[in-house]
C-alpha cells in the first residue's frame, strides 16, 4: 500500500509543463517579466521588504483580500446557495420595512407641507406676492391705462455723458459760412463785355430767364406727377393713384429664376437646332420667351416653327395663339394651305371672326376640304338662324355622313312627326347597330301619346311605346349589339332626366331582367331601385319596382317598398293606387291595410279609412292592429261610444294583452276610473306577465293619490316583471315624489343588479341623487354608470352637463369617440355650439342628431327651439314638417308629453311646442 501511495504522490517531484500558468485555471492573469518592460533597475523584492521592517520592529501589512478566490463569494456566509427559505426571509424584511416606512410617512409628509406652508408664508413668490393686484388690474378702465405715466428711468443710476470735445479744422467752418451765400458779381474779366459770352455764337445769356425756365419746368414735371397738365390743361399718362398698383402688377424675377430661363433656353436651342422638324420643341421653345416677357422672340421661334414643321396644326395653332387677331387670321390662312384637313385649324379660323357670314364663309370653305367631319357639320348647323336653313344642312349632312347618329337624330329633331318617323327609319336602316335611334323613336311615339286628345288612342300610342322599345331591343342582339343592364338601365334615367318617362318604363321592362339569376332577382331590382331614387330619378325607381311586383306580387315587403316611394316621392293619387292593389294582392299584410286607412284619414276622409278597415276586418278578423286602428278613428272624431263598443268587440274576437291595455287606458282616459281599474284587474289575471298593466294600475293609484296601493302596484310589477326597467324607474319617482329618496336609491340598487348595464337605470340614479342635492354623490354615481355603460349616450350626455363650462367641449370629444353615432351626443354637441352662438354649426349637428334616429322627439324640440331664437321662418316650418313626417315616439320628455291625457288628439306641431317649453 505504501508503494501505491508513493505511485499516487509522484506527481508532485515532477517538472511543470512548458506551458503551465499557476492559478489560470482560477481566473489568474499572466505576469510581466523584465524582458516586457526592458533593462531596468529591478526593485526590492517582498522577501527583503519584510527583513526590513523585522528590523525596524514593524508588523507586516497584510491584505485581507489577498488570499481570496475572486471566484467565489465574499462574506460571512461565503461558499452557501441562496435558497427559498433566504428569499422569503429578505422579502419579510422588506415587508417590515415598508411597513415601518407607512406608519411613518403620514406625519413625515404632514411635517413637510407644514414647513413648506410656514416657508411660503415667510417668503412668498412674487407671483403670490401681486396675485390680488393682478386680480384687480380687471376693473381698470381704457382711461386710467391711458393716465399711467411713463415709466423712465428708475435705475438711480447716473448716465455716463460723452464729455469728449473735439477742434473743428477752420476749413470746415469757413466751408460751411459760404455754403449759403449767393455770388451776385460777375468775373471781372467779363465786365467790359456786359454779360456772359457764349462761344458759339456770341450772343448774350440771360441768367435770369434760365432761373425762370427751371422753374417752370419743374412746375410742368410736378403738375404731370399730380395728374394734370397746366401747358395743356389734358390728363397726363401717369395715373398717381393706380402708379403702386401698376408697380404691383409688374412680375419681378428672381436670380434663380433667371437663371432657369437662361438654362431652359440653351435647352430648347440645342433641342430645335438638332431637331428642328420636332414640333413640341418650337412650341415649348416660343413658350418659355412668352414667359420671360419677349414676344417678339416668341414669334420669330414659332414662326421658324412654322417653317420648319408646315405639317403640325399645333405649331400653326400656337402661332395664331400668339399673334393678334388680324395676324392670327394671316397665320391661320398660311395654315391651311399645308393643313387643309385640320378640323382644330379651320375652327380655330371660324372663332378669329366676329361676323355671322364670315364665320359661315370659313366653315363652309372647310366643309369643302373636309366634308366628312361631323363637328364642321354641327357648328356649321349651329349657325344657321333658320330652321329650314339647318333642316337642308343636316339634310345634306346624312347623306354625306350616313354613319353619323348625331346628325340623324338632329335632324328628325327638326323634322314634323311624321317626317320625323321617315328620317328615323332611314336612320334605323343605315345604322342597325345604334339604340339612340329606338329611343329617339321611342320618344318620338310618346310626344304624339300626348298629343293624342282621347284616352283610349294615349294608351294605344304609349303602347307602341313599349313594342317599339322591345323590338329595338331585339333587333339589337339580332346585330350583335349586346348592351349590359346597367347601360340599359343608364339610358332608361337620361330618358327620364329629358323628359320621356313612358319611355324610360319602357326601357325598364324590356331590359331589367336581363343576365339576372332567378334566385337573385328581387334583391337585385330592390337594389336598383333603391339605386335610382338615390340619383333623383323616381320614374325608373317606380318602373323597376312594378315590373318586380308583377313578377312577385305576393311579397308584401315589395309593396311596401313601393308604397313608401310613392308616399315620399309620389302623388296622392298614385299612393291611393298603389295601396289599393297591394291590399287586392296580398289581403293578410295588415301594414298595408293600415297605411292605406291611415292615409284616408290624414286627407279628412274618414268615412273611406272607415271603409278600409271594414274590408280589413274580413280579410283578417284577429288582427289587434286593424282593432286598434279602427277604435283610434272613432276616438279621434268623437264616437266615444262606438270606440268602446269596439274594445269589447275586441277583446272578445282578439283577446290580446295590448288590447286590454288599450281598453284599461282608453277608460282612464273618459274619466271611468273604477271601469279602469276592473278592466286592468281582469287583465292582469289573464295576463300576469305584461309590464304596461302594472304600470298602469299604480298610475291609476296615483291619480287617486294612494301611494300605498301605487307602492305596491309597483312592487307586484318589478316581482312579476323584473327585466322591465320602466316599471323600477316608476317605482323610484313614486318613493321620491313622496319625499323618501333612500328608498328611491334602494330601488334602484336592486334594480341594477337585476338588469346589469342599463344605461337607464344608471341615469335615473344619477337624476335622483342631483335633485336630492349631492353634487358629488351624482359625479361618482355617473363615474360609475360610465364604467359599466362607455358607449351609453345618455349618460355622456349627463357627463357634459356635469363639467365646468369650459371643460365641456374636451368632455364631448372624448363623448363622440366613445358613442359618436348616438343621437343624443350629437344633440348636445350641438348645444354646445349653439351656447357659443356658432349658429350654422349648431344647425348643421342637429340636422346629423335627427338624421342618425329620427325618432327621437327630444332632438326634435331642440332643433325647434334653436330656430325659434336664431332661425328664419322657413327654418323652423322645415324642422316642423321633418318631424311630422318622422312621427317621434321616444326620448325623455316626449313620451311623457304626448302619454298626458291633456295631450290626447293633439297634432305632432303642437306636441313640439309643448316639449319645446319644457326642455331646460
Amino acid at each position: 500500500m505504501a508503494s501505491n501511495k508513493q505511485n499516487k504522490l509522484a506527481f508532485l517531484s515532477m517538472p511543470a509543463p512548458a506551458s503551465y500558468v499557476a492559478g489560470l485555471g482560477r481566473g489568474a492573469s499572466g505576469f510581466t517579466t523584465r524582458s516586457d518592460i526592458g533593462p531596468a533597475r529591478e526593485g526590492p523584492s517582498a522577501e527583503v521588504i519584510a527583513e526590513a521592517q523585522a528590523r525596524r520592529g514593524e508588523e507586516p501589512d497584510y491584505d485581507p483580500e489577498q488570499f481570496q478566490d475572486p471566484d467565489n463569494e465574499v462574506g460571512l456566509f461565503a461558499g452557501t446557495t441562496y435558497e427559498a427559505d433566504d428569499e422569503e426571509a429578505d422579502k419579510i424584511y422588506e415587508e417590515v420595512d415598508r411597513n415601518m416606512d407607512a406608519r411613518r410617512r403620514a406625519r413625515r409628509e404632514a411635517r413637510e407641507e407644514a414647513e413648506l406652508a410656514k416657508h411660503r408664508a415667510e417668503r412668498p413668490k412674487l407671483q403670490q406676492q401681486f396675485a390680488d393686484l393682478k386680480r384687480g388690474l380687471s376693473a381698470v378702465t381704457d382711461a386710467e391705462w391711458e393716465s399711467i405715466p411713463e415709466v423712465g428711468n428708475l435705475t438711480r443710476k447716473k448716465r455716463k455723458r460723452d464729455e469728449r470735445s473735439f477742434v473743428v479744422p477752420d476749413s470746415i467752418l469757413v466751408g460751411d459760412r459760404a455754403r449759403g451765400e449767393y455770388e451776385n458779381a460777375l468775373d471781372p474779366m467779363q465786365q467790359e463785355t456786359g454779360g456772359l459770352v457764349t462761344p458759339a455764337d456770341g450772343t448774350m445769356t440771360d441768367i435770369v430767364k434760365f432761373g425762370q425756365a427751371r422753374d417752370k419746368f419743374l412746375s410742368v414735371r410736378l403738375d404731370q406727377v399730380s395728374g394734370t397738365s397746366t401747358t395743356s390743361g389734358s390728363a397726363t399718362s401717369v395715373d398717381p393713384k393706380g402708379y403702386l398698383t401698376s408697380l404691383d402688377s409688374v412680375v419681378i424675377k428672381s436670380d434663380a429664376e433667371i437663371g432657369d430661363i437662361k438654362r431652359a433656353r440653351m435647352l430648347f436651342e440645342s433641342l430645335v437646332k438638332s431637331n428642328p422638324k420636332h414640333a413640341p420643341g418650337w412650341i415649348a421653345a416660343a413658350a418659355l420667351e412668352e414667359h420671360a416677357g419677349r414676344m417678339v422672340q416668341a414669334r420669330k421661334l414659332i414662326k421658324q416653327g412654322c417653317e420648319h414643321c408646315p405639317k403640325s396644326e399645333d405649331v400653326w395653332l400656337e402661332a395664331a395663339r400668339l399673334h393678334n387677331n388680324h395676324d392670327a387670321k394671316v397665320v391661320l390662312a398660311n395654315a391651311v394651305q399645308h393643313v387643309s384637313q385640320s378640323v382644330k385649324i379651320w375652327l380655330a379660323a371660324a372663332d378669329l371672326e366676329h361676323d355671322t357670314a364670315a364665320k359661315k364663309r370659313v366653315l363652309r370653305k372647310a366643309l369643302e376640304h373636309i366634308p366628312n367631319s361631323v363637328r364642321l357639320w354641327k357648328e356649321t348647323v349651329n349657325l344657321e338662324s333658320s330652321a329650314a336653313d339647318a333642316r337642308i344642312l343636316l339634310a345634306r349632312a346624312v347623306e354625306v355622313l350616313p354613319l353619323a347618329v348625331e346628325l340623324w337624330l338632329a335632324l328628325a329633331r327638326l323634322e314634323t312627326p311624321e317626317r320625323a318617323k321617315t328620317v328615323l327609319n332611314k336612320a334605323r336602316k343605315a345604322i342597325p347597330t345604334s339604340h339612340d335611334i329606338w329611343i329617339a323613336a321611342g320618344r318620338l311615339l310618346e310626344q304624339e301619346a300626348y298629343a293624342a286628345e282621347g284616352e283610349q288612342d294615349r294608351e294605344k300610342a304609349l303602347a307602341q311605346v313599349d313594342k317599339t322599345i322591345e323590338a329595338g331591343v331585339a333587333q339589337l342582339r339580332k346585330h350583335q349589339v349586346l348592351l349590359t343592364r346597367e347601360q340599359w338601365l343608364r339610358e332608361a334615367e337620361r330618358a327620364e332626366g329629358e323628359g320621356a318617362p313612358r319611355t324610360s318604363e319602357a326601357i325598364v321592362k324590356a331590359t331589367v331582367a336581363m343576365d339576372v339569376e332567378d334566385e337573385d332577382r328581387l334583391s337585385t331590382w330592390v337594389g336598383d331601385a333603391e339605386a335610382a331614387e338615390e340619383r333623383g330619378r323616381v320614374g325608373t325607381a317606380r318602373a323597376i319596382l312594378a315590373y318586380a311586383l308583377r313578377v312577385f306580387p305576393d311579397r308584401r315587403e315589395l309593396w311596401r317598398r313601393a308604397a313608401d316611394l310613392e308616399k315620399a316621392r309620389g302623388t296622392a293619387a298614385a299612393l291611393d293606387s298603389i295601396l289599393e292593389r297591394a291590399v287586392h294582392c296580398v289581403p293578410q299584410a295588415e301594414v298595408l291595410w293600415l297605411m292605406w286607412a291611415k292615409e284616408k284619414w290624414q286627407t279628412g276622409d274618414v268615412p273611406a279609412a272607415r271603409a278600409v278597415l271594414e274590408h280589413a276586418f274580413v280579410a283578417n278578423p284577429e288582427s289587434e292592429q286593424i282593432w286598434l286602428a279602427a277604435v283610434k278613428i272613432e276616438a279621434e272624431n268623437g264616437e266615444l261610444g262606438v270606440a268602446r263598443e269596439l274594445l269589447v268587440r275586441a277583446r272578445t274576437v282578439a283577446d290580446t294583452e295590448r288590447i286590454w291595455m288599450k281598453s284599461a287606458v282608453f277608460e282612464r282616459q273618459q274619466g271611468q276610473l273604477d271601469t279602469a281599474f276592473q278592466t286592468v284587474a281582469t287583465a292582469l289575471a289573464k295576463y300576469p306577465k305584461f309590464a304596461k298593466l302594472y304600470m298602469i294600475q299604480g298610475q291609476l293609484h296615483e291619480q287617486r293619490g294612494d301611494v300605498a296601493a301605487a307602492r305596491a302596484a309597483y312592487a307586484a310589477g318589478v316581482k312579476a316583471v323584473p327585466k322591465d326597467v320602466t316599471l323600477w324607474v316608476l317605482a323610484s319617482r313614486l318613493e321620491e315624489a313622496d319625499g323618501k329618496s333612500i328608498r328611491a336609491r334602494a330601488i334602484l340598487d336592486r334594480a341594477r343588479l337585476v338588469n346589469p348595464k342599463n344605461d337607464v337605470l344608471w341615469a335615473e340614479a344619477v337624476g335622483v341623487e342631483e335633485r336630492a342635492g349631492g353634487v358629488a354623490q351624482a359625479k361618482t354615481m355617473l363615474a360609475r354608470g360610465l364604467q359599466e355603460c362607455p358607449d351609453s349616450g345618455a349618460l355622456w350626455t349627463l357627463a357634459i352637463w356635469a363639467e365646468p363650462r369650459p371643460a365641456r367641449k374636451a368632455r364631448s370629444i372624448d363623448a363622440l369617440k366613445k358613442a359618436q353615432d348616438d343621437p343624443l351626443v350629437i344633440c348636445t354637441v350641438a348645444r354646445l355650439f349653439w351656447a357659443e352662438r356658432k349658429v350654422e354649426k349648431a344647425r348643421v349637428w342637429f340636422g346629423r342628431a335627427v338624421g342618425a334616429n329620427a325618432d327621437i322627439g327630444d332632438c326634435w324640440a331642440w332643433w325647434l327651439k334653436f330656430e325659434r331664437q336664431h332661425g328664419t321662418k322657413e327654418h323652423q316650418d322645415e324642422v316642423i314638417t321633418r318631424a311630422t313626417a318622422a312621427e317621434p315616439h321616444h326620448g325623455q320628455v316626449w313620451p311623457a308629453v304626448v302619454k298626458d291625457d291633456r295631450n290626447r288628439g293633439k297634432k305632432i306641431a303642437e306636441v313640439l311646442e309643448i316639449v319645446m317649453a319644457q326642455l331646460k
